[in-house]
C-alpha cells in the first residue's frame, strides 16, 4: 500500500543558477495550497520547513567552472541527511526547490535509505534539459546544469558521494522526459552514459502515456522504485512561465498531469521533487499553482 504520511522539505536555493528568484519557490508552492491540498487527499502531512541556504551576495562563487560548489555541497548534504534519516516505509518525502541542484541531496538521501536495505533506486527526471554537464563541459559553471551527472558519478567530486559511494543511481535506471535543450558540449556524455532520454519528439511520436510506461519500466528494472524529480521548465513555457530557464515546446498541461498521475498509479514512486518554480518570472503564481496540481496528481488526486 502507498504510504499515507508525507514529509515536505523546502530547499530555497538559487546558488546553482544564474538568476535570483527560484529561492522563493518553496514559499510560492506553500502559498498555492500544497499542504492543505495533500491533507484533503487524506495524507498526514508534516511540513519540516526549509533547509538553511546562504545568500549569494554574502559569499564568493569560488571555482567559476563549478560555482558555489562548497555551499551547494553543504546544502545538499543537509537535504540528503534529512531525507535518509526521515524516511521510513510508512512515509514519503516531497522536496521543494529552489534550483535543481537540490535534487543531488534529495535523490542521494532516497538512495542512501534504500541502500541500507540492499536496494537500488531508479530516477525519472522531468526537464527541458538533461542536466548532465560537468565542470569541464559546462558553458556557465552553473551546478543546476550538473545534478544528474553528479548522481551517476561524473559531476564535481564532493557531490558524487553524498550519502554513499558513486554512483548514487545507475545510469540504466535514469530516465529523462521532456528534453528539448542540450548543450553541445554536454551531448557526448549523455550519449555514452547509458541513461535513457525521451525528447519532446518522443512525446510527439509515442504520446505521454507510451513514454511514461517505458520510463517506469526502465527506472524500476531491478530497483525498489523511482525518485520522481520534476523541473517545472519541463512544462511548456506558455503554461508554466515562472521558471528560471524557460524553453518553448514543452509538455502540455494535460501531458504533465498524465505523467504525474501515472507516477502515482505505478505504485513505485519513492519520493518526489518539485523544482525551479520562480515567482519573479511568474504571472499571479500560476506556475506554483500548477506545481501544486502536479504534486497532488502524483499523490492520487483524480478527476473522478
Amino acid at each position: 500500500m502507498a504510504p499515507r504520511k508525507l514529509k515536505v522539505l523546502g530547499v530555497p536555493i538559487d546558488l546553482g543558477g544564474a538568476h535570483r528568484g527560484v529561492d522563493m519557490g518553496p514559499s510560492a508552492l506553500r502559498v498555492a495550497g500544497l499542504i492543505e491540498g495533500l491533507r484533503t487527499l487524506g495524507y498526514e502531512v508534516a511540513d519540516l520547513g526549509n533547509v538553511p541556504v546562504p545568500v549569494p551576495q554574502s559569499i564568493g562563487c569560488g571555482d567559476p567552472h563549478a560555482r558555489y560548489l562548497r555551499e551547494i555541497t553543504e546544502v545538499c548534504a543537509a537535504v540528503a541527511t534529512q531525507v535518509e534519516q526521515g524516511s521510513d516505509p510508512d512515509s514519503r518525502f516531497i522536496v521543494l526547490g529552489g534550483d535543481h541542484s537540490a535534487a543531488v541531496g534529495s535523490v542521494s538521501g532516497t538512495a542512501a535509505f534504500h541502500a541500507q536495505r540492499g536496494q537500488r533506486i531508479g530516477l525519472i527526471w522531468i526537464d527541458a534539459h538533461t542536466d548532465m554537464n560537468t565542470p569541464e563541459s559546462s558553458p556557465t559553471g552553473n551546478i543546476h546544469g550538473m545534478p544528474v551527472a553528479c548522481l551517476i558519478g561524473h559531476g564535481p567530486a564532493p557531490l558524487t558521494v553524498l550519502g554513499g559511494p558513486a554512483p548514487r543511481v545507475l545510469p540504466q535506471n535514469v530516465v529523462f522526459i521532456g528534453i528539448r535543450s542540450v548543450d553541445p558540449t554536454e551531448k557526448a556524455l549523455v550519449r555514452r552514459s547509458g541513461v535513457h532520454v525521451f525528447t519532446m519528439r518522443d512525446i510527439d511520436e509515442l504520446g505521454a502515456r507510451g513514454v511514461m510506461e517505458r520510463a517506469i519500466a526502465l527506472a524500476c528494472d531491478g530497483t525498489a522504485g523511482f525518485h520522481f524529480s520534476f523541473d517545472m521548465d519541463g512544462v511548456d513555457s506558455q503554461v508554466a512561465p515562472g521558471v528560471g530557464t524557460p524553453v518553448r515546446g514543452g509538455l502540455s498541461y494535460r501531458e504533465s498531469h498524465l505523467i504525474a498521475e501515472m507516477a502515482h498509479d505505478s505504485g513505485c514512486m519513492l519520493a518526489m521533487d518539485m523544482m525551479e518554480v520562480d515567482p519573479v518570472e511568474d504571472v499571479r503564481n500560476q506556475t506554483a499553482l500548477l506545481g501544486v496540481e502536479l504534486i497532488l496528481s502524483a499523490h492520487g488526486k483524480s478527476i473522478l
